[in-house]
């Protein structure tokens, strides 16, 4: 248990698997009404706690430090802060660490820190969401899952069934997606469907049976959580974790899943805007877990020809917006199989990290989604079209 009264360090580090503990008062009144968050720094078995006064009012600042920025720069630039009762947020990019000081705007303007040693320059984070803003870390965020990298050179395919029905389905369609390309293997465990007689999912035991396909073809493995209690199973039996449409403003749930540390697919709302989708991730990551994926999955519209309508201008969008990846889902956005490949085309072409497609072994005897699924051959197809488009714009398969 790591106990703080006064704020001697921002930087204060800490193990990752340590409880935090705010006093209640403080002689100051400086920790009265705070927030406590860790935030792992990549590489090593320890991180930085971060606090923040909710009493102060004024939009966050980014302090860009310089690439070669020196240790005590950076300590001196946090001293500096909570010398006059500031708020430091230390976030590690790829060349350089940028220091997020919240508080009044005027306030830390006037503490001239763009002419201490070390600081680039200053500027204000002007976005509703903070740590997931392209303001907060220029270069793009790539999260790796066992040796797959989401978000780097290559687009990565995550494939297979809807739900997982049974050890044979799910060890077929396993092999069959690793053979066409695939990097990793999806399937429902738990699946909440608008029918309550509907498929509700075979739940732990087909987590045990994801695991089982997962292993033995190599690769890692995602299903979603629908609340607590699943997310607490899963967790036990998967690499990677989703949180479907339908939950992505389950508030509770976000905060769980930041907790976990376990990279999580945050699948955009069916009707939700792309401000309220980034603000569902920020939930995730201001509990300390970075290893945020986006999906596009379609939003409900007017149109009623299709199953939803993707929205296909959100990938460069939320590119511009955020240094999250981003995947695309044709399958739910499509709801008919003879759509996926043409849209998984356009989502490459138009920058997705990722796509996350239904195959089934048999989709005409799915227990779930099988108008939208496509078969192992179809996808091998698909994928081979895949190829060309992606090295037109710079990426590989």
């Amino acid at each position: 248990m790591v106990k703080s009264r006064f704020p001697h360090s921002i930087n204060e580090r800490i193990a990752p698997d340590a409880k935090v503990s705010l006093s209640e008062v403080d002689q100051s009144g400086w920790y009265h009404g705070c927030l406590a968050a860790f935030v792992p720094n990549p590489g090593t078995a320890a991180g930085f706690l971060i606090l923040i006064n909710k009493n102060l009012e004024g939009s966050p600042m980014i302090i860009v430090m310089n690439p070669n920025a020196t240790a005590s720069q950076i300590d001196n630039i946090n001293k500096t802060l909570t010398e006059y009762g500031f708020t430091g947020h230390s976030i590690h990019g790829v060349n350089r660490i940028v220091i997020g000081a919240v508080g009044d705007r005027q306030a830390i303007a006037s503490l001239g820190l763009e002419a201490m040693a070390g600081v680039e320059k200053v500027v204000p984070i002007r976005r509703p969401y903070k740590l997931v803003s392209r303001e907060a870390k220029r270069e793009d965020t790539v999260i790796t899952v066992k040796d797959v990298a989401i978000g780097g050179e290559s687009v990565t395919l995550i494939a297979g069934p809807c739900a997982v029905e049974s050890i044979d389905q799910m060890m077929l369609a396993a092999e069959k997606v690793r053979l066409a390309g695939a990097k990793i293997l999806r399937g429902g465990t738990y699946k909440p469907r608008t029918s309550p007689y509907a498929f509700q999912g075979l739940e732990e035991e087909g987590l045990k049976i994801l695991n089982t396909a997962g292993r033995f073809a190599g690769l890692p493995t995602v299903t979603e959580v629908i609340d607590l209690p699943s997310l607490e199973i899963a967790s036990r039996y998967v690499d990677i974790l989703q949180i479907g449409a339908r939950n992505m403003q389950n508030f509770r749930l976000l905060q769980a899943v930041g907790q976990t540390r376990l990279p999580v697919i945050l699948k955009r709302g069916l009707s939700a805007t792309i401000e309220e989708w980034l603000m569902a991730a920020e939930y995730i990551m201001a509990q300390g877990n970075s290893q945020i994926i986006l999906c596009e999955r379609g939003i409900r519209t007017f149109e009623t020809a299709t199953r939803n309508t993707l929205d296909l201008s959100a990938v460069p969008l939320v590119k511009e917006l955020s240094h999250l990846p981003i995947l695309v889902d044709p399958s739910h956005s499509t709801g008919a199989s003879r759509l996926v490949a043409s849209m998984s085309r356009a989502a490459v072409a138009a920058g997705a990290d990722g796509l996350l497609v239904e195959v089934h072994p048999e989709p005409c005897k799915a227990l779930c989604d099988g108008p939208q699924s496509l078969e192992p051959e179809d996808f091998t197809r698909m994928v081979e079209s895949l190829r060309p488009i992606a090295a037109a714009v710079g990426r590989e398969i």
